[in-house]
């Protein structure tokens, strides 16, 4: 507004106080009316998804409360100037400038609404992955710019023509500037669409890192280890690393636990012992799944000093395989003693020769 306008304006406005009286007290009357409906709203809502166990209240309230207060001031604002006796021609720019407002506003809620309800839902439907911040931050950032596009395009009436092309151009600067954040960006997208490392999965790299996969985002991976420590690893490294997956192709997964005996000891008396107590441990819930069935192999067999077993049985998930053999090995410890079978023990003959003297 020109000096010139809001001259004429505060003039007009000593004239008739009331032109800005009324629009201020419908303004304030109406601030106060929309927060307790805002209030009353969500409360209902919220209170209707403890009944049901639904997340859409939780996820609504964080995402609308806040939003829903700068809609009721563009309302409040909106009623006012409608009922206001100041000439159109002071208020040519609040349309536009609410309508603006309204856009910006629905674009951020939606940014945000988009990518919790992804975070919220996206692992629950079957066959879907768990989500990642790095998917998340891409709904996100798709739905924000719609609703920039839509902003600049309709609201404004902007041609995007030479923006883009501004944007085209100076892109290649950026990606030449960001080569190592980019790297990150599209290795995270990859490892996030490629099926091989998920959420919550247990993986443990070539070069000696692992834990449970806690989160994806644009820069990094980070791994939580059993210690819960926490490990970042770049996703442009762990893209070209070498690592096993302890939760695919299924949680189940094969321990072994070796067993030495002496050498004097009976071979198939032995191996019925290590069954049975596999056996007992995967009935006792210890860990040790019944089937697959446990078996036991003589290897790698006869040693210098013992006769080696390797008892081989699967537990459920990565987590159990710690607890699961150390109850094997307490429960076969005990047995071997009960059974009088000696543990052996390396040993080494040392023979002296002394020299006779000329």
């Amino acid at each position: 507004m020109a000096t010139g306008q809001l001259i004429q304006l505060l003039k007009f406005l000593s004239d008739d106080p009331s032109a800005i009286l009324i629009p201020l007290a419908v303004f304030a009357a109406i601030i106060p009316l929309a927060l307790l409906v805002r209030r009353l709203l969500f409360d209902a809502l919220n209170a209707w998804s403890r009944r049901t166990d639904s997340h859409i209240g939780p996820l609504l309230t964080e995402t609308l409360y806040g939003p829903v207060a700068v809609w009721a001031v563009i309302l409040a604002a909106h009623i006012a100037s409608q009922n206001s006796a100041i000439p159109p021609r002071f208020l040519r720019f609040l349309p536009l400038t609410l309508d603006a407002l309204i856009v910006w506003s629905l674009t951020i809620a939606s940014s945000r609404l988009a990518g919790r309800a992804v975070r919220y839902y996206g692992g629950v439907v079957t066959g879907v992955q768990a989500v990642t911040s790095l998917t998340q931050k891409l709904v996100q950032v798709g739905v924000f710019a719609i609703g920039m596009v839509w902003l600049l395009k309709v609201v404004f009436d902007i041609n995007l023509a030479p923006i883009l092309t501004t944007l085209g151009v100076g892109g290649i600067a950026v990606a030449l500037a960001l080569q190592d954040t980019l790297s990150n960006l599209f290795a995270g997208f990859y490892v996030s669409i490629s099926g091989l490392v998920r959420l919550g999965d247990y993986v443990k790299l070539s070069s000696g890192e692992e834990g449970y996969v806690r989160d994806i985002n644009w820069r990094c991976t980070t791994l939580r280890t059993m210690a819960n420590n926490l490990v970042v690893i770049p996703n442009n490294k762990l893209g070209q690393a070498i690592f096993t997956n302890y939760s695919l192709p299924e949680d189940r997964m094969g321990i072994s636990v070796s067993v030495n005996v002496g050498t004097n000891s009976d071979v198939d008396r032995i191996e019925a012992i290590l069954l049975e107590e596999a056996r007992a441990a995967a009935a006792d819930g210890q860990g040790v799944l019944a089937e697959p069935e446990p078996n036991i192999r003589f290897q790698p067999g006869p040693t210098d000093w013992a006769l080696a077993f390797q008892v081989n049985v699967q537990v459920s998930r990565f987590a159990d395989h710690l607890l699961a053999q150390s109850e094997l090995r307490k429960r076969i410890y005990k047995r071997l003693q009960r059974e009088g079978i000696p543990l052996p023990y390396p040993t080494r003959t040392v023979i002296l020769e002394q020299t006779p003297r000329p």
